[in-house]
């Protein structure tokens, strides 16, 4: 939701029925915003919220943590019980259905989401995911051929960034690197997987686990 919308107080202002209808015609990606389109047109129907205050941005996605409407229609919540979901003006709505949304894609409170990490010299950077995959599809099927155990990376001489061992618990996690070889490394867990589902991009899933981390109290270990 920071990320999104600087948590609720920067909501684009397109109307998403017009810039879906857009899109949807001048055909770039024609499927896709025809999808999203009959998505926003049935919300409309169930009565979640009146076409003037369906606001979004340029590409329709909407509210407060911007999903696109077909991600409204799988994953959002009336939080509050009142007979709607409104991810606009209703923050009862908004955690619920990124919380739903999350849950549902695999998140797991046993574990955070992944840590920047210590590389030793003349580390194998082969052994990371690579940077453009192409497809959450093939980024998925990268994660499963190169994750380790922690003991594995541990064993590969990865530590903490300030030098101290892994943890060592029975987690498994891949190597990410969002600046390329040369930059920060991190290993990241399952629930890195989950944030990767709501935008495949190392940098937004690593902002919103560094700005989590920061939030949340006492630091994790």
């Amino acid at each position: 939701m920071g990320l999104e919308t600087n948590f609720g107080k920067i909501i684009c202002n397109y109307n998403v029925i017009s810039v879906l209808s857009t899109l949807a015609y001048e055909g770039r990606r024609e499927v896709f915003f025809k999808k999203q389109l009959w998505a926003a047109l049935t919300i409309l129907e169930q009565g979640h919220i009146n076409i003037a205050d369906m606001k979004g941005s340029w590409a329709g996605a909407m509210g407060q943590n911007q999903f696109m409407p077909t991600s409204f229609t799988s994953y959002a919540v009336d939080g509050d019980g009142d007979g709607k979901k409104d991810i606009w003006a209703n923050q009862a709505d908004v955690f619920a259905s990124m919380a739903n949304y999350l849950k549902k894609e695999g998140w797991s409170d046993e574990i955070t989401w992944g840590r920047q990490v210590k590389l030793p010299e003349g580390f194998d950077t082969n052994l990371a995911i690579p940077k453009n995959t192409g497809s959450r599809l093939k980024w998925l099927k990268a994660w499963s051929k190169t994750e380790k155990t922690l003991k594995e990376w541990q064993a590969l001489g990865i530590r903490r960034v300030d030098g101290t061992n892994l943890p060592n618990v029975d987690v498994t996690a891949a190597l990410v690197f969002p600046d390329d070889a040369n930059g920060r490394a991190y290993l990241a867990y399952d629930n890195y997987k989950s944030l990767m589902h709501w935008n495949l991009s190392y940098y937004f899933v690593s902002s919103v686990g560094h700005l989590s981390d920061r939030i949340k109290f006492p630091p994790i270990k």
